[in-house]
Protein backbone atom coordinates (compact mmCIF):
# COMPACT_ATOMS: atom_id res chain seq x y z
CA UNK A 1 0.00 0.00 0.00
CA UNK A 2 1.27 3.36 -1.08
CA UNK A 3 1.20 5.38 2.41
CA UNK A 4 0.84 8.55 0.53
CA UNK A 5 4.03 9.74 2.73
CA UNK A 6 6.55 9.98 0.18
CA UNK A 7 8.91 13.53 1.01
CA UNK A 8 7.31 14.38 3.75
CA UNK A 9 9.78 15.56 7.32
CA UNK A 10 9.53 12.99 9.81
CA UNK A 11 11.09 12.88 13.80
CA UNK A 12 11.52 10.05 15.67
CA UNK A 13 12.90 10.12 19.28
CA UNK A 14 14.82 7.47 20.57
CA UNK A 15 14.87 5.52 17.27
CA UNK A 16 18.46 3.85 17.51
CA UNK A 17 17.25 0.71 18.69
CA UNK A 18 13.95 -0.96 19.41
CA UNK A 19 10.26 0.20 18.66
CA UNK A 20 11.68 3.78 17.72
CA UNK A 21 14.42 2.21 15.23
CA UNK A 22 10.87 0.33 13.84
CA UNK A 23 9.36 3.25 13.55
CA UNK A 24 12.03 5.14 11.49
CA UNK A 25 12.36 2.18 9.54
CA UNK A 26 8.91 2.21 8.17
CA UNK A 27 8.61 5.40 7.61
CA UNK A 28 12.19 5.64 5.69
CA UNK A 29 10.57 2.96 3.62
CA UNK A 30 7.52 4.88 3.00
CA UNK A 31 9.68 7.47 1.93
CA UNK A 32 10.00 9.76 4.43
CA UNK A 33 12.80 11.86 5.52
CA UNK A 34 13.52 11.08 8.71
CA UNK A 35 15.59 12.43 11.95
CA UNK A 36 16.66 10.02 14.24
CA UNK A 37 17.84 10.86 17.82
CA UNK A 38 19.23 8.15 20.22
CA UNK A 39 21.89 8.44 23.37
CA UNK A 40 24.16 6.36 21.75
CA UNK A 41 26.28 8.14 19.23
CA UNK A 42 27.49 4.72 17.98
CA UNK A 43 24.04 2.49 17.58
CA UNK A 44 22.60 5.96 15.87
CA UNK A 45 25.30 6.06 13.67
CA UNK A 46 25.06 2.61 12.80
CA UNK A 47 20.48 3.02 12.15
CA UNK A 48 21.12 5.98 9.87
CA UNK A 49 23.62 4.12 7.83
CA UNK A 50 21.19 1.26 7.11
CA UNK A 51 18.20 3.82 6.69
CA UNK A 52 20.12 5.31 3.78
CA UNK A 53 21.54 2.54 2.37
CA UNK A 54 18.30 0.48 2.28
CA UNK A 55 16.07 3.41 1.55
CA UNK A 56 17.57 6.03 0.00
CA UNK A 57 16.19 9.21 2.24
CA UNK A 58 17.94 11.59 3.90
CA UNK A 59 18.56 11.10 7.51
CA UNK A 60 19.34 13.84 10.60
CA UNK A 61 21.13 12.13 13.42
CA UNK A 62 20.81 14.14 16.44
CA UNK A 63 22.69 12.47 19.48
CA UNK A 64 21.47 12.81 22.79
CA UNK A 65 19.07 12.59 25.10
CA UNK A 66 15.70 14.05 23.96
CA UNK A 67 14.68 15.54 27.46
CA UNK A 68 17.63 18.38 27.32
CA UNK A 69 16.32 21.31 26.04
CA UNK A 70 19.40 21.96 24.02
CA UNK A 71 18.98 18.41 22.06
CA UNK A 72 15.55 19.95 21.14
CA UNK A 73 16.76 22.55 20.28
CA UNK A 74 19.39 21.52 17.95
CA UNK A 75 16.72 19.13 16.58
CA UNK A 76 14.40 21.81 15.67
CA UNK A 77 17.04 24.24 13.85
CA UNK A 78 17.93 20.84 11.57
CA UNK A 79 14.34 20.36 10.98
CA UNK A 80 11.97 23.33 11.95
CA UNK A 81 8.70 22.00 9.79
CA UNK A 82 8.12 18.07 10.42
CA UNK A 83 5.14 16.54 9.38
CA UNK A 84 5.06 13.53 11.49
CA UNK A 85 6.13 13.35 15.16
CA UNK A 86 7.02 10.08 16.77
CA UNK A 87 7.26 10.50 20.58
CA UNK A 88 9.66 7.81 22.13
CA UNK A 89 11.97 7.42 25.31
CA UNK A 90 12.87 5.10 27.72
CA UNK A 91 10.38 4.67 30.77
CA UNK A 92 12.11 4.20 34.10
CA UNK A 93 13.60 0.93 35.49
CA UNK A 94 11.74 -1.47 37.51
CA UNK A 95 11.46 -0.25 40.91
CA UNK A 96 9.49 -0.86 43.79
CA UNK A 97 7.53 2.46 44.10
CA UNK A 98 8.84 2.96 47.93
CA UNK A 99 12.05 3.25 46.56
CA UNK A 100 11.48 6.18 44.89
CA UNK A 101 12.21 9.88 45.87
CA UNK A 102 11.39 13.31 44.42
CA UNK A 103 14.37 13.63 42.29
CA UNK A 104 13.60 10.24 40.47
CA UNK A 105 9.73 10.84 40.47
CA UNK A 106 9.86 14.23 38.62
CA UNK A 107 12.68 12.49 36.09
CA UNK A 108 10.43 10.14 35.14
CA UNK A 109 7.70 12.47 34.53
CA UNK A 110 9.80 14.58 32.87
CA UNK A 111 10.85 11.74 29.93
CA UNK A 112 7.73 10.46 29.73
CA UNK A 113 5.21 13.41 30.15
CA UNK A 114 6.67 16.49 29.98
CA UNK A 115 9.01 15.94 27.08
CA UNK A 116 6.49 15.11 24.50
CA UNK A 117 4.07 17.62 25.54
CA UNK A 118 6.82 20.16 24.66
CA UNK A 119 7.65 18.33 21.22
CA UNK A 120 4.00 18.09 20.55
CA UNK A 121 3.84 21.81 21.44
CA UNK A 122 6.39 22.90 19.55
CA UNK A 123 5.36 21.16 16.87
CA UNK A 124 1.47 20.79 16.79
CA UNK A 125 0.40 24.94 15.58
CA UNK A 126 3.12 24.36 12.23
CA UNK A 127 1.46 21.18 11.32
CA UNK A 128 -2.19 22.74 11.59
CA UNK A 129 -1.47 25.82 9.50
CA UNK A 130 -0.01 23.14 6.70
CA UNK A 131 -2.74 21.35 6.83
CA UNK A 132 -0.99 18.05 7.73
CA UNK A 133 0.70 16.68 10.50
CA UNK A 134 0.73 13.74 12.35
CA UNK A 135 1.75 12.50 15.64
CA UNK A 136 2.08 8.84 17.62
CA UNK A 137 3.33 8.76 20.97
CA UNK A 138 4.42 5.44 21.74
CA UNK A 139 3.40 4.81 25.57
CA UNK A 140 2.52 1.53 27.36
CA UNK A 141 0.16 -1.23 27.35
CA UNK A 142 0.45 -0.76 31.36
CA UNK A 143 -1.39 2.37 30.87
CA UNK A 144 -4.20 -0.01 30.71
CA UNK A 145 -3.13 -2.88 32.59
CA UNK A 146 -1.22 -2.15 35.70
CA UNK A 147 2.34 -3.35 36.17
CA UNK A 148 3.85 -3.46 39.94
CA UNK A 149 7.12 -1.93 39.82
CA UNK A 150 6.20 0.02 36.48
CA UNK A 151 4.13 2.79 38.62
CA UNK A 152 6.27 5.74 37.61
CA UNK A 153 5.90 5.15 33.85
CA UNK A 154 2.27 4.16 33.86
CA UNK A 155 1.51 7.39 35.73
CA UNK A 156 3.15 9.69 33.26
CA UNK A 157 2.52 7.38 30.45
CA UNK A 158 -1.29 7.62 31.53
CA UNK A 159 -0.62 11.60 32.38
CA UNK A 160 0.35 11.99 29.07
CA UNK A 161 -2.39 10.28 27.76
CA UNK A 162 -5.10 12.45 29.20
CA UNK A 163 -3.07 15.65 28.52
CA UNK A 164 -3.50 15.33 25.22
CA UNK A 165 -6.87 13.82 24.73
CA UNK A 166 -8.58 16.89 24.33
CA UNK A 167 -6.06 18.76 22.27
CA UNK A 168 -6.40 16.38 19.15
CA UNK A 169 -10.14 17.25 19.29
CA UNK A 170 -9.26 20.98 18.26
CA UNK A 171 -6.53 20.22 15.73
CA UNK A 172 -8.46 17.25 13.79
CA UNK A 173 -10.63 19.71 11.17
CA UNK A 174 -7.05 20.38 9.79
CA UNK A 175 -5.95 17.33 9.45
CA UNK A 176 -3.35 16.61 12.12
CA UNK A 177 -4.23 13.52 14.31
CA UNK A 178 -2.53 12.53 17.69
CA UNK A 179 -2.83 8.99 18.05
CA UNK A 180 -1.01 6.59 21.13
CA UNK A 181 0.33 3.18 20.42
CA UNK A 182 0.66 0.70 23.70
CA UNK A 183 3.27 -1.79 23.03
CA UNK A 184 2.89 -4.85 25.26
CA UNK A 185 5.61 -7.58 25.12
CA UNK A 186 7.64 -6.94 21.95
CA UNK A 187 11.41 -8.55 21.21
CA UNK A 188 13.72 -5.63 22.39
CA UNK A 189 16.25 -5.13 24.66
CA UNK A 190 14.22 -4.09 27.40
CA UNK A 191 12.40 -7.76 27.33
CA UNK A 192 15.70 -8.77 28.28
CA UNK A 193 15.77 -7.52 31.39
CA UNK A 194 19.50 -5.87 32.81
CA UNK A 195 22.14 -7.12 31.03
CA UNK A 196 25.49 -5.68 30.01
CA UNK A 197 25.66 -3.67 27.03
CA UNK A 198 26.81 -5.11 24.01
CA UNK A 199 26.34 -8.64 25.80
CA UNK A 200 25.01 -11.37 23.31
CA UNK A 201 22.66 -13.81 24.32
CA UNK A 202 23.03 -17.69 23.12
CA UNK A 203 20.60 -19.27 21.70
CA UNK A 204 18.69 -21.43 23.65
CA UNK A 205 18.63 -19.16 26.38
CA UNK A 206 16.94 -16.62 24.08
CA UNK A 207 14.92 -18.84 23.05
CA UNK A 208 13.39 -20.55 26.30
CA UNK A 209 12.76 -16.52 27.41
CA UNK A 210 10.81 -15.61 24.83
CA UNK A 211 8.99 -18.99 25.32
CA UNK A 212 8.15 -18.01 28.98
CA UNK A 213 7.37 -14.46 28.10
CA UNK A 214 4.96 -15.74 25.47
CA UNK A 215 3.04 -18.23 27.43
CA UNK A 216 0.32 -15.83 28.26
CA UNK A 217 0.34 -13.80 25.35
CA UNK A 218 -2.82 -15.57 22.53
CA UNK A 219 -0.44 -14.78 19.52
CA UNK A 220 2.04 -16.99 21.17
CA UNK A 221 5.33 -15.06 20.37
CA UNK A 222 6.91 -11.73 20.81
CA UNK A 223 5.92 -8.69 18.65
CA UNK A 224 8.85 -7.26 16.59
CA UNK A 225 9.78 -3.69 16.12
CA UNK A 226 9.13 -4.04 12.64
CA UNK A 227 5.90 -5.17 12.51
CA UNK A 228 4.79 -2.32 15.43
CA UNK A 229 7.08 -0.38 12.69
CA UNK A 230 4.66 -0.69 10.13
CA UNK A 231 1.27 -0.06 12.48
CA UNK A 232 3.24 3.49 13.30
CA UNK A 233 3.56 4.27 9.60
CA UNK A 234 -0.12 3.63 9.12
CA UNK A 235 -0.62 6.01 11.33
CA UNK A 236 1.21 9.05 10.08
CA UNK A 237 -0.40 7.90 6.73
CA UNK A 238 -2.70 9.70 4.61
CA UNK A 239 -5.25 7.14 4.98
CA UNK A 240 -5.81 7.35 8.43
CA UNK A 241 -6.70 11.58 8.74
CA UNK A 242 -9.79 10.37 10.24
CA UNK A 243 -8.52 8.65 13.19
CA UNK A 244 -7.20 10.60 16.22
CA UNK A 245 -7.46 10.38 19.87
CA UNK A 246 -6.81 6.81 19.83
CA UNK A 247 -5.10 3.95 22.26
CA UNK A 248 -3.76 1.59 20.11
CA UNK A 249 -2.48 -1.86 21.88
CA UNK A 250 0.10 -3.60 20.01
CA UNK A 251 0.31 -7.01 22.17
CA UNK A 252 -0.83 -9.62 20.57
CA UNK A 253 -3.97 -10.02 22.05
CA UNK A 254 -2.87 -9.65 25.30
CA UNK A 255 -5.08 -6.98 26.58
CA UNK A 256 -8.87 -8.07 27.27
CA UNK A 257 -11.28 -6.32 26.61
CA UNK A 258 -14.33 -6.64 24.07
CA UNK A 259 -14.62 -2.86 24.27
Amino acid sequence: MDLGIQGKQAIVCASSKGLGRGCAMALAEAGCDVVVNGRGAEALARTAAEIRERFGVNVIEIAGDISQPSVQKTMFETCPEPDILVNNNAGPPFRDFRELDREKILAGVTQNMVTPIELVKAVIDGMAARGFGRIVNITSLSVYVPIVGLDLSSGARAGLTSFLAGITRTVADRNVTINNLLPGKLDTDRLRGPHEPGSIEEPAAAAARKARISADIPAKRLGTPEEFGQVCAFLCSVHAGYLTGQNIPVDGGLYVSAF
